[in-house]
C-alpha cells in the first residue's frame, strides 16, 4: 500500500485546517505552511469539498473552514475523499469479481489487513494529530534551547 501524493497533500491540508477549526484560512497560507503546491491544493480542496469535509468559501476573504469538527474527522475519511474506497487487493471488494476467491489462502488475510487498517485510520482523529504535532513542537524548541 503506498499513498498518493494527493491523499499527503489532502491531510497536510486538514491538519493544518484542524488547528484553525472554525476559521477560513486563505490558501495561499495553507501552501506556505505545508508545502502544498497551490495549484495542486486547489484540486485537493475541491476534492475535500465534494466530501462534505471543507467548505470553499470564495472572494477577497475566503479561503477554506472544516466542515467537520476535527475530533470527528479522521484520516480515513480524507483519504478517501481523496482516492475512493481503500482496499489492498480488488477482490476484497468484490469478490465475485475473483474466481478464486472462495480457494484463495491470502483473500482472508488481505480482509484482515484492510480492516486493521481501516480501523487504525479511522481511530486516528484530527484533533489527537493537532495535539501531538504540539507536543513534538514543544519537544523540539526545548532542545534547541538546551543543545546537549
Amino acid at each position: 500500500m503506498k499513498i498518493t501524493q494527493a491523499e499527503d497533500y489532502g491531510i497536510r491540508c486538514i491538519l493544518y485546517l484542524s488547528r484553525y477549526p472554525k476559521k477560513v484560512v486563505p490558501r495561499w497560507r495553507i501552501a506556505r505552511s505545508m508545502d502544498i503546491p497551490e495549484p495542486f491544493l486547489a484540486k485537493i480542496a475541491q476534492d475535500l469539498a465534494r466530501a462534505g469535509i471543507i467548505e470553499i468559501i470564495r472572494g477577497r476573504k475566503g479561503g477554506y473552514r472544516l466542515r467537520i469538527p476535527p475530533e470527528e474527522l479522521s484520516v480515513l475519511q480524507v483519504m478517501e475523499a481523496m482516492s475512493g474506497e481503500m482496499f489492498l487487493s480488488p477482490c476484497v471488494l468484490d469478490p465475485e469479481n475473483c474466481r478464486r476467491s472462495p480457494l484463495c489462502p491470502v483473500h482472508e488475510t488481505w480482509k484482515e489487513l484492510r480492516k486493521l487498517i481501516r480501523d487504525k485510520l479511522e481511530n486516528a482523529k484530527f484533533s489527537d494529530l493537532v495535539k501531538r504535532e504540539s507536543c513534538l513542537i514543544d519537544q523540539r524548541r526545548k532542545r534547541s534551547k538546551n543543545p546537549s
